[in-house]
């Protein structure tokens, strides 16, 4: 099965723009004998949307996601976009459409609120980890934070998906200029892959956008001054903005943790690989990590360290 990551960098907000892009995307790499084309979180979006992020929501009834689906003939496509449910809520969803049909969205579940990430401010989490087959593969997506709570994938796992299909966001200095972000996710994908014995086909976003805030997250912290301590003595701060580059460096790593396709860094770009059954086979008789995995096991000690012998929820 041939696998194309298509690396864009979306106009923040501009979604007729964006789905023209991805949908052209689709089409061009369809008709180089694609049969999945994956893009990154928030593709027709971009990320910082703070509390317009209703704006740029879309049913999935909605003539922009039926055009997308449509787009998929012949093929087939994870996209990341902003849902809105019926019911008036806002998911940060993948897009999981194959020939020309929408198969579901996948919801993220883990939704960050520290530093410069206040998903959970604006988006419900997701309620479930479904598991499809393609190509005769079973696969599994997930969005960003999502990998970095391992209990996830596992739960993908335990379903026999043989492909994660991760897309994210990831930009430099978001998470302070201790931590590397790359390393880390280089780390990550590689782990996954190699642990589990599947495919992981990783989609991240090139460009850059601007984040406003009123006010640093940890200025209170440091000065020791509560919120609003003071106040009318001092004249009002001017928001700061803050460029944060996404940085790209997609990747499709095969079950034996080998990268086997890698995109550029901070710039558009696509990547393609072969993915194949057989390396699965190969790698599941070499090292058969997961033969003796017991999740009825796992389901017993979680019960037995989530609830007392009264049935009482520890804390």
């Amino acid at each position: 099965m041939k696998v194309v990551v298509c690396q864009t960098s979306p106009v923040l907000f501009d979604v007729q723009a964006n789905l023209e892009e991805v949908i052209q995307k689709i089409q061009e790499a369809r008709g180089r004998g694609a049969d999945l084309v994956v893009f990154p979180e928030l593709a027709l979006t971009g990320y910082f949307l703070g509390q317009r992020y209703h704006e740029v929501a879309l049913r999935l009834d909605s003539e922009e996601i039926r055009r997308l689906a449509a787009a998929t003939r012949g093929t087939a496509a994870v996209v990341g976009f902003v849902e809105e449910s019926p019911s008036m809520n806002f998911y940060n969803s993948a897009l999981v459409a194959v020939n020309g049909e929408i198969v579901y969205a996948y919801r993220k579940l883990n939704l960050p609120n520290y530093g410069v990430f206040e998903e959970r401010k604006y988006f419900s989490p997701g309620k479930q980890i479904p598991v499809f087959k393609y190509h005769d593969m079973s696969m599994a997506v997930f969005i960003c934070n999502d990998l970095w709570h391992p209990s996830l994938p596992y739960l993908g796992i335990s379903q026999k998906a043989e492909v994660l299909v991760t897309i994210f966001n990831s930009s430099q200095g978001s998470m302070g200029s201790e931590f590397s972000n790359i390393e880390s996710w280089g780390i990550i994908n590689t782990f996954y892959a190699r642990i589990f014995g599947v495919y992981n086909v990783c989609a991240n976003r090139a460009g850059k956008e601007t984040l406003e805030v009123k006010e640093s997250v940890t200025e209170g912290l440091v000065s020791g001054q509560k919120k609003g301590e003071e106040a009318g003595k001092e004249p009002a701060k001017e928001p700061v903005k803050t460029t944060y580059s996404f940085w790209g460096g997609s990747e499709i790593v095969n079950p034996f943790g080998k990268q086997i396709a890698k995109a550029a860094m901070h710039q558009e770009d696509q990547i393609e690989a072969e993915i194949s059954r057989d390396l699965l086979r190969q790698k599941r008789i070499l090292l058969p990590y997961l033969r003796n995995d017991d999740p009825y096991f796992t389901h017993r000690e979680l019960d037995r360290i989530l609830f007392d012998m009264g049935g009482r929820r520890q804390s």
